[in-house]
């Protein structure tokens, strides 16, 4: 009886371990997977519910995207939560791939809409770029590289690319004609 007991209170203890394992985990499952993606995120505005959970400001950013009338909005800034969650409508003539700089962000986090037009972003991490061309700007959260993208994409219209602060340098606005997207800046720490 009294064996039965000790394995009974070591199994105990040995779940509560694993569980307390399992549990801090799950806390930073997020950081984890964002460190180890080798590609950037593109999914298309019908998937946006899938990245809720990746930031507390990202619903509401993802809602504004949803509006039907988004494509009449005046081009300009848009204030969602003042400074912390805001976007910038624009439209801009595409320009070249060997025209096109890399830049990163370490404040906010970009997700990036392509409402008309066909824009193709080159992508590569951070942490992988060596060759600054314009250093680290922090009034205006902006830097850029002369590295190579490590992937360009194509993000056709109705779809959107979301780069992390910290992790995903891009080039974006590369593309023939005029491009019509939307730019949400989140701040990371919300």
């Amino acid at each position: 009886m009294i064996r039965r007991a000790g394995l009974y209170f070591l199994m105990s203890c040995l779940f509560l371990v694993i569980a307390s394992l399992f549990i801090s985990c799950t806390s930073s499952e997020k950081e984890i997977v964002q460190e180890k993606r080798t590609v950037m995120i593109l999914e298309t505005l019908d998937q946006a519910e899938k990245y809720f959970d990746s930031h507390p400001a990202f619903k509401k950013a993802f809602e504004f995207l949803q509006q039907p009338d988004l494509a009449e909005k005046e081009i300009g800034r848009y204030e969602l939560d003042g400074d912390k969650l805001f976007c910038m409508i624009a439209k801009d003539m595409g320009h070249k791939m060997e025209d096109s700089k890399l830049e990163a962000h370490k404040k906010y986090i970009d997700i990036q809409y392509v409402i008309s037009g066909d824009e193709t972003y080159g992508w590569k991490l951070y942490k992988e770029c060596s060759d600054v061309n314009v250093a680290y700007d922090e009034s205006k959260d902006f830097m850029l590289f002369n590295d190579a993208p490590t992937t360009w994409t194509k993000v056709p219209p109705g779809s959107f690319t979301i780069f992390f602060a910290e992790n995903d340098a891009h080039a974006p606005v590369v593309g023939d004609g005029e491009i019509h997207k939307v730019v949400i800046k989140i701040l990371k720490d919300y």
